[in-house]
């Protein structure tokens, strides 16, 4: 099998990520890398660390012999492109803003579109008939594998989480708050019980544990390194840690990328991967449920290809086999 494969907004860090997957994926063939500002300039001189792995340019033109069209917009932007550029109907289209990750925007009738929630460990099997998919955000993501579990055993009522994300979690526009200067040696929270992945991560617990309202409180951090995210998720239960490690182990045993670990986890160990860990510790009644992921890759573009890998019946790893470094 050959996918011919679209990217829209091919200058950023996911569309970077993107690129630096797909050109080695054994089943695609890029057909093009849009990028309006960038146009004919050779993608190298945007995304150096690809030099020598590519002699592609990026294009103002947009090709619709294609299969698969990924949108690595801003958010916001991918309705006003859609809106306002005519893709071809059998083109599947996975966007990696949260344009369509809620309920009540996935269903776009005047686009004749409708997206399906791309966590593949929450909606594998609707990924695989979807047309369209609404890759979900990188804390949502790493939130929601800490969480998935317990809503399926129809325990969460109650959930305190804190988690901090890298510089590469704000994108490649510079922000005050993303100078060098400013993040080394420091840390911030931000979006303190308001970030806007909580309604994608509200809507994923309900699927699993409908009529139960779950408080989620969540401040997000901004730390001093560039990519990855680590979450710690506070809950009460009564369930032994026994027992929740055996829950949580037969939650995600088809599932490749999201691996459960006795012993403690940590940042490295999922930085540069497509994978998530997750480790349990538990204090009287209290459970804290810790959870890694790369915020570019499973939060990102290394996600999209899974939903990409699924949507066209190949293994969900092809192409994802990425190593971290040891230290």
């Amino acid at each position: 099998m050959s996918i011919k494969a679209g990217i829209i907004g091919g200058a950023g860090y996911t569309g970077g990520e993107l690129i630096r997957i797909l050109i080695n994926h054994p089943s695609v063939h890029i057909s093009f890398i849009h990028s309006r500002s960038n146009a004919g300039k050779p993608v190298t001189d945007v995304h150096s660390d690809l030099i020598g792995d590519t002699s592609l340019e990026f294009t103002s033109e947009i090709a619709q012999d294609i299969d698969v069209l990924f949108l690595c917009l801003g958010h916001g932007e991918s309705t006003k492109f859609l809106r306002e550029t005519s893709i071809n109907p059998s083109i599947k289209i996975i966007d990696l803003a949260n344009d369509f990750r809620l309920r009540k925007d996935r269903k776009q009738p005047e686009l004749n579109r409708e997206f399906v929630y791309g966590l593949p460990e929450l909606n594998r099997e609707a990924i695989k008939t979807a047309s369209n998919i609404a890759n979900p955000g990188c804390f949502a993501t790493t939130i929601q594998l800490g969480l998935l579990p317990l809503a399926n055993t129809g325990v969460l009522k109650e959930i305190y989480t804190t988690g901090i994300t890298g510089s590469t979690g704000a994108g490649q526009k510079l922000a005050a708050t993303s100078h060098f200067s400013w993040r080394a040696n420091n840390i911030q929270a931000y979006k303190t019980l308001t970030h806007q992945h909580l309604g994608e991560i509200g809507e994923s617990l309900d699927q699993l544990q409908p009529g139960t309202e779950i408080e989620l409180s969540f401040v997000p951090w901004r730390g001093d390194f560039t990519r990855g995210i680590f979450i710690s998720s506070t809950v009460t239960t009564d369930l032994s840690l026994d027992e929740l490690y055996v829950i949580f182990e037969d939650f995600y045993k088809e599932h490749p990328f999201t691996t459960v670990s006795r012993a403690p986890i940590f940042l490295k160990q999922v930085v540069n991967t497509n994978k998530a860990v997750i480790q349990l510790e538990k204090v009287g009644t209290k459970l804290v449920i810790h959870s890694a992921a790369d915020n570019l890759l499973k939060g990102a573009s290394g996600q999209a290809v899974q939903n990409m890998n699924l949507l066209f019946g190949l293994d969900e790893r092809t192409g994802l086999n990425l190593k971290p470094a040891a230290f």
